[in-house]
């Protein structure tokens, strides 16, 4: 869940940065330019000034005002030297009054023009359009030389804009630096909220996974998280407490039912005994009746079984499963020799995490259930191995097999094949190696063995527990 709420926030919070950042960095670019624009309209105004008592330069006569229409000149070629910047005072016709560098005139088209034409009307030229720092233009700033409430001449600056562009970008890295710094901070933020928000959840996940699995003692240890996620800590907390609570009474009521009745059974069968002997041998009924009355005591002890397994806690450690399966192949063999099937083990040493003696009795359970089966003459092999993190136990039989839908139901209590409903068994004893494989950790699953029969997977943990 983190990894699809984390990108979300820091997604959210990019989005936001960069809804800041954007408008921040076009306000750094226009006050920089601004900047620019205001210092060539404070000059322009200054040479206006000077122009105003400069003699008609734009007609044909000299006067002693050429001594200031020197200065002027004087004046604009120092501020080209200075600041490389191109000024002029031009007259309305457009011809120069005095420009530096000599050589630059107002050109009948583009944005010198434009900014010239604007103060003819007697008033300074709008401000030039955002220059960006991947552009090369130019400022043009154009303000009127007024005498006598007429417009006689023109006071033009065409500024480059290396330097101001190289501001705005020095401007701009600063804002990155910044977006970067807080976006830090934002993930960050989110992933210490995330943790705090989803260590509950996580919590509560695996202690699910605990109870799933068979360890009902499991509990939600209090954490931080927000209210409403501590409040759903205990109320499950509760919810395992009342499950466990029914599981008890159900173990409690199935073992002591079996207990219960398993002494009139008993008494039940020895009377049956007895009235045999009154009987002809080999009376039907007298046998029909002992195969059911034993077929019900097999029935009662493996509910006993059952409920145990269900409550026992597993006593786990470093078991060799290999020479522990070995010993039940050895145990089996020869049952299985007695009805004509061959049992074969590979069993290497192999360690892992396991109660043995739950370990075996599970083993026993599917290797009796394999070896019952398989027909005459056939196949059970045996095979242990290592499967990443957990040991393996293999059984795999010749037998009659499993459908697809079998396959969905082998394991549920009192569950048998109705193909295999003449064969002896309780339809328990795969439910009793399931609950004792998973009381440590431990599982047990079902498959077809090609061509034909059941391979039955028992795998326990080969890491600790932990703590």
């Amino acid at each position: 869940m983190r990894t699809r709420l984390l990108p979300l926030l820091i997604v959210l919070m990019a989005a936001v940065l960069l809804a800041l950042g954007v408008p921040l960095a076009v306000s750094v670019a226009a006050a920089q330019q601004q900047n620019v624009v205001v210092d060539r309209i404070d000059d322009t105004a200054r040479f206006a000034a000077l122009a105003q008592f400069v003699t008609d330069a734009c007609g044909s006569s000299r006067t002693s005002s050429d001594e200031r229409l020197k200065t002027l000149i004087s004046e604009l070629a120092s501020y080209h030297d200075v600041y490389d910047i191109k000024a002029g005072v031009f007259c309305r016709t457009g011809t120069p009054m005095a420009n530096a560098p000599a050589t630059w005139l107002v050109p009948e088209t583009g944005e010198v023009r434009e900014a010239f034409a604007e103060a003819l009307l007697s008033r300074r030229s709008h401000d030039p359009k955002q220059v960006w720092p991947w552009q090369h233009g130019t400022l043009v700033v154009a303000s009127p030389v007024i005498r006598d409430g007429d417009v006689v001449a023109v006071v033009v600056t065409d500024s480059p804009t290396g330097q101001m562009r190289a501001r705005i970008l020095h401007g701009w890295l600063v804002v990155g630096v910044g977006e970067i710094g807080a976006m830090l901070l934002a993930v960050g933020a989110a992933l210490r909220l995330t943790g705090w928000v989803l260590k509950p959840v996580g919590v509560l996940d695996a202690t699910t996974h605990d109870i799933a699995t068979g360890r009902l003692k499991s509990r939600v240890a209090a954490a931080g998280g927000p209210p409403e996620l501590r409040r759903l800590a205990q109320s499950f907390n509760e919810m395992a407490d009342h499950v466990e609570d029914v599981l008890e009474q159900q173990r409690a009521f199935v073992a002591d039912a079996s207990h219960q009745l398993r002494n009139p059974l008993s008494a039940l069968l020895l009377r049956i005994e007895l009235l045999a002997l009154e009987l002809p041998e080999e009376n039907e009924e007298i046998a029909s009746v002992r195969t059911e009355g034993k077929r019900l005591a097999q029935v009662l002890d493996d509910l006993l079984d059952l409920a145990l397994a269900e409550h026992t806690e597993a006593d786990l450690r470093v078991t060799d499963v290999g020479a522990l399966t070995a010993e039940r192949v050895a145990a089996w063999t020869p049952t299985a020799e007695a009805k004509g099937v061959r049992l074969v083990g590979d069993c290497p040493p192999t360690t892992a995490w396991a109660d043995p003696v739950t370990l075996s009795s599970a083993l026993d359970a599917v290797i009796d259930n394999a070896v019952k089966f398989t027909p005459e003459d056939g196949t059970v092999e045996v095979t242990v191995a290592i499967d990443g993190d957990t040991s393996t136990v293999v059984v795999a039989d010749h037998g009659p097999g499993l459908t697809d839908e079998e396959l969905t139901r082998v394991g549920d209590r009192f569950w048998r094949s109705g193909r295999h409903q003449n064969i002896k068994g309780s339809g328990l004893g795969l439910s009793i190696s399931r609950a004792l494989l998973t009381a440590g950790g431990g599982s047990v699953s079902y498959a077809h063995n090609e061509p034909h029969g059941l391979r039955v997977t028992v795998s326990v943990p080969r890491s600790g527990p932990t703590v």
